[in-house]
C-alpha cells in the first residue's frame, strides 16, 4: 500500500484551521440615562453573566433626550468560552432560533436584540423592572492572531476570514437556525 493511499482518509477529514468558533459574545444594555435606572440595568447584566459590566458614555449632548456629553448611559459585558455559548443558546431560544438576513454583517458576525430580560429565564424583580438588551456574536477562524501579534506580524488570508455566508451557514448548522429574508416577511 502506498503512502498516498494511506493518507487519503486523513485528507478527507475537515481542516481544523477552517473551523469557525465563537470568539466572544458582547451583551449591551442601553438605558439612555444615568442614575438609578442604569444601576438596575447593570445589576441585571451582572446577574446574567457573573461579570462586572463597563459603562458606556454619551458622545454628544442631546437636549431633547435629556442626555449630556460624557454621561453614563449604557452598560456592556464581553463573555468568552463556554459561558458565552450557554448565554447565546438561551438568547436564541427567546428569538426561537430565527434571525433576519440583516442581522449578519460582512465580517462574519451577527447580532440581535431581545425586549425583556426575564425571557432568558431570570427571576422578575418588581424593584428592578424589565430591561431589553442586545447580543453581538463575533465569529473567527483559528490563526487570527497572525495580524495582532507583535513579532512577525502578517495579514490574514482571504480564505481565513469569516464572511457573511460563512456566518449564516454556521448559524444554520450549529443552532439549526432559520434565516428570514425580507420577501419572506410579506
Amino acid at each position: 500500500m502506498s503512502k498516498s493511499a494511506a493518507s487519503k482518509p486523513e485528507a478527507s477529514k475537515a481542516n481544523k484551521m477552517k473551523k469557525i468558533y465563537i470568539e466572544k459574545l458582547i451583551i449591551n444594555c442601553n438605558v439612555g440615562e444615568s442614575g438609578d435606572k442604569l444601576t438596575k440595568a447593570s445589576r441585571v447584566v451582572r446577574q446574567l453573566t457573573g461579570q462586572d459590566p463597563i459603562y458606556g458614555r454619551a458622545r454628544y449632548t442631546i437636549r431633547s433626550f435629556g442626555i449630556r456629553r460624557n454621561e453614563k448611559i449604557s452598560c456592556c459585558v464581553t463573555v468568552r468560552g463556554e459561558k458565552a455559548k450557554e448565554i447565546l443558546e438561551r438568547a436564541l431560544k427567546v428569538k426561537e432560533y430565527e434571525l433576519k438576513n440583516s442581522c449578519f454583517n460582512d465580517t462574519g458576525c451577527f447580532g440581535f436584540g431581545i425586549t425583556e430580560h426575564i425571557d432568558l429565564g431570570m427571576k422578575y424583580d418588581p424593584s428592578t423592572g424589565i430591561f431589553g438588551m442586545n447580543f453581538f456574536v463575533v465569529l473567527r477562524r483559528s490563526g487570527g492572531r497572525v495580524c495582532m501579534r507583535k513579532r512577525k506580524r502578517n495579514r490574514i488570508g482571504t480564505h481565513q476570514k469569516v464572511t457573511r455566508q460563512d456566518a449564516m451557514q454556521f448559524f444554520r448548522d450549529e443552532y439549526e437556525g432559520i434565516i428570514v429574508y425580507p420577501e419572506d416577511l410579506m
